[in-house]
């Protein structure tokens, strides 16, 4: 389980197919702290050490399922990917409880600059059958974008817009989020379940 708040922005070294599933080796600061089989939010998708190659390096894999609800596969040497070690239980929650199962993809149609801030808005593909099962955005409520948990602010039934600080905006991937890039989002896993148990009443 993650929280949101996302460590630094990884930046893949390699990219390997096999099959149906793709090795990524990325590097970040914290590679010396890392074990075989411990769990990294990539982007938002919770994926296993699975090598620790050198160079200040590590291996996670991600299969054909993982490769088709999220933007993984699109990913190439050199881009940056927003990474988070497993939430310690003894610890602060400061982003939502993000479980790191990526729901599906969405696309950036507008990026704003507001005050100091830079508002980003995205669109993606919903249904009623989705929407009953909690796969919406509410005013206010949390989205995870690319593994970083969010206020959403304008919620539409097939879009929203969150509000970037500076920080933020410098210390993920979101600087590199322009009009046509594609994200990973992850709905509020409370709300699944609410929307969950009022279907089986």
């Amino acid at each position: 389980m993650f929280s949101g708040i996302v460590e630094e922005a990884a930046r893949v070294t390699a990219v390997e197919r096999d099959g149906g599933n793709v090795h990524l080796t990325l590097t970040c600061s914290f590679v010396d702290e890392l074990k075989i089989d411990q769990s990294i939010s990539h982007n938002g998708v919770c994926l296993t050490v699975v090598s620790l190659p050198g160079d200040n390096t590590y291996t996670v894999t991600a299969i054909q399922e993982t490769l088709d609800r999220s933007n993984l596969g699109d990913l190439k040497v050199g881009d940056l990917v927003n990474v988070e070690r497993s939430m310690m239980m003894n610890g602060r929650l400061d982003g939502h409880i993000v479980q790191g199962h990526v729901d599906c993809t969405a696309v950036c149609d507008e990026v704003r600059e507001v005050d100091g801030s830079t508002y980003f808005r995205f669109r993606y593909t919903a249904d009623k059958t989705l929407a009953r099962r909690g796969y919406v955005t509410v005013e206010k409520g949390s989205v995870t974008v690319n593994g970083v948990s969010l206020t959403v602010c304008d919620s539409e039934p097939e879009s929203f817009r969150v509000a970037i600080i500076p920080y933020t905006f410098e210390h993920t991937n979101f600087h590199r989020i322009a009009e046509g890039s594609r994200v990973n989002l992850e709905f509020d896993i409370i709300g699944k379940y609410l929307a969950r148990l009022m279907e089986v009443q």
